[in-house]
């Protein structure tokens, strides 16, 4: 365990009522307790888990996954004014982990592929700059190009944007899970298949195992299930913890896949 709590200091006078503390889970949220190495967000669009999620991702200054770093993502403006007005209780800081919004690793996959094609296009201009060199000289030029084309591979495979973005998730999550990290995750499951979020508790318990601790603002009722986990419930004024089986989200997809047509008569004739 790395953070201990999350509160919020008194909100400065000129913010009074705007956005982000306009949001009443977060003008009212208490004091978020952080007891277990995986704590879970769930609520309705609007109630305020995903702005609190990218104000402690601004306040931990932990590295963006996808996009600008949250204290220099222009998206995230209003999240830094609520990020300088969070009180953080550590255990241990760290600067290991990451910031992971879902809507950002699709222009992630995009980067890593522009730069290993920029990369390999460099390494076959060397090849004919080289051509009357020896074959040391053109090894010596080609080297740290095809070196880092060799640790983009092993960590993302041969091309990250040609694979499923279920796959290029998980094996992002693969290659950039270490020990004792700190992981904001907002919305992991947005890519994922049923059984690949399934894939996605086996790597969260992998990094339980090492020490790692993981915020998670979620939807699924897959990863509600993580075992032990604390869920607190946007839903509520102010943010509380709540049981797997007493979460709407639970009891809604619960009761639809028990009988779709109840619900679907409703909505489609």
């Amino acid at each position: 365990m790395q953070l201990a709590s999350i509160s919020l200091r008194t909100i400065p006078g000129a913010d009074a009522g705007r956005f982000p503390f306009s949001v009443p889970a977060v003008a009212n949220l208490g004091t978020i307790e952080l007891t277990t190495p995986v704590t879970l967000f769930v609520g309705e669009n609007g109630s305020g888990k995903s702005t609190l999620l990218e104000g402690l991702a601004a306040a931990t200054r932990l590295p963006t996954v996808g996009a600008d770093n949250a204290d220099r993502d222009p998206t995230l403006e209003q999240q830094r004014r609520l990020a300088k007005a969070l009180r953080l209780s550590w255990k241990g800081r760290t600067h290991r982990g990451f910031f992971l919004r879902a809507e950002d690793f699709f222009g992630f996959s995009k980067q890593i592929a522009r730069l290993r094609a920029e990369m390999l296009e460099r390494i076959a201009e060397l090849e004919d700059e080289y051509r009357e060199r020896s074959a040391y000289a053109k090894g010596l030029a080609q080297g740290p190009l095809r070196a880092s084309i060799a640790d983009l591979e092993r960590s993302y495979g041969i091309d990250l944007d040609a694979s499923s973005h279920g796959q290029s998730f998980l094996r992002l999550f693969q290659s950039r899970f270490v020990p004792e990290g700190l992981y904001i995750l907002d919305e992991p499951e947005a890519a994922l298949s049923p059984q690949s979020q399934l894939a996605l508790l086996a790597l969260i318990a992998d990094g339980v195992a090492r020490s790692s601790q993981f915020i998670i603002a979620t939807h699924s009722p897959i990863v509600l299930a993580y075992p032990g986990a604390t869920i607190y419930d946007f839903d509520r004024t102010p943010p509380a913890v709540a049981a797997f089986a007493d979460l709407e989200h639970v009891n809604l997809t619960r009761s639809f896949l028990a009988d779709p047509r109840a619900y679907l008569r409703h909505i489609i004739p």
